[in-house]
């Protein structure tokens, strides 16, 4: 879940982007796994969706380390990858995003989809 102002938009990364829409202060918590908003969903879940469905649920989702699919329920689905992002995890063992610099107003928020989504390879093929 977002706890910033951001608002989505073309991105010269990859199709849409997820902009800051307001000043974001190095450290700041910028988003964090909510249950009941968020959805953990199994490995063994995956193959009862539809092809398109499945396609379109690995697109926006990641798993994590410990084998979940987690999707987002709100823009953060629309977080880019950058090798060098402007949005780290300070704690492996949480899902969560903290500043890693101070971020302007209309910048693009970007993670390492390396640091986390252990289906990286497969979503850059996709992408």
């Amino acid at each position: 879940m977002l706890l910033v102002k951001t608002k989505i938009g073309p991105s010269k990364i990859n199709g849409i982007g997820l902009f800051t829409d307001q000043f974001i202060p190095k450290e700041t918590l910028v988003q964090k796994f909510m249950p009941g908003f968020d959805l953990e969903i199994s490995e063994n879940d995956i193959p009862n969706l539809s092809e398109p469905a499945r396609e379109q649920f690995l697109k926006y989702a990641y798993k994590n380390k410990g084998g979940y699919y987690i999707l987002c329920f709100d823009d953060t689905r629309f977080l880019n990858h950058a090798d060098n992002p402007n949005l780290i995890s300070n704690d492996s063992d949480e899902e969560i995003d903290i500043a890693a610099r101070d971020i302007q107003k209309g910048e693009e928020l970007t993670v390492n989809y390396k640091e986390f989504d252990t289906d990286f390879d497969y979503k850059m093929g996709i992408h």
